[in-house]
């Protein structure tokens, strides 16, 4: 394990036993992989999206601090961090956009929902509400996306998060793609 990887696990297990000084000392070690995560995510916005990524690494940090939980270990941090990152930018597409439904906006298939670059569509709001369903008809599927494609995570750390075989992961992420496919196709029509 790198170094950094080592202060990551050692300021967890410092959380985990009741140090709460150990999350201030974790955010400047883990600070730049959450802001590569958060330019991730970002890149899958649509253009002039007015939340920048260290507004975005603040505030998931904040409801990380606030979140009292117990990461298991580095992989679980992040897999946590990647899913507080896309319930933020789902609330602040839903506080610029309150109309429902889209009020009218054109659906999107979801090979373009999860385009990462800055030709991607802005349809954050119809993926999350089709991941949503996808988490009440299968809570690991909706878990391997969010994972993937919200928090950046390899395969081989996904599976670690879930506790699966990269196999697996592969697999179900072709099962999720397809379901929600449908699911967006569907609510477009």
């Amino acid at each position: 394990m790198v170094p950094e990887q080592q202060a990551v696990t050692r300021l967890l297990h410092e959380l985990n036993q009741g140090n709460k000084q150990a999350f201030d000392k974790l955010m400047p070690v883990v600070y730049d992989q959450l802001r590569k995560l958060a330019a991730r995510c970002l890149l899958s916005e649509r253009q002039g999206h007015t939340l920048p990524a260290t507004a975005l690494v603040h505030e998931a940090y904040m409801r990380l601090a606030d979140a009292n939980l117990a990461f298991e270990d580095r992989v679980h941090f992040y897999a946590v961090a990647a899913k507080v990152m896309r319930h933020i930018l789902v609330d602040h597409a839903k506080s610029n956009s309150r109309q429902k439904r889209g009020g009218g906006a054109d659906r999107i298939p979801l090979d373009e929902a999860i385009i990462v670059g800055p030709e991607a569509p802005a349809g954050i709001l119809e993926l999350d509400d089709a991941l949503q369903r996808l988490a009440v008809h299968d809570e690991r599927k909706s878990c391997i996306v969010e994972m993937l494609f919200f928090g950046g995570m390899t395969y081989d750390e996904t599976a670690a998060a879930l506790r699966v075989s990269p196999a697996t992961v592969h697999r179900e992420l072709k099962m999720a793609k397809a379901w929600l496919h449908h699911e967006l196709k569907q609510s477009a029509t």
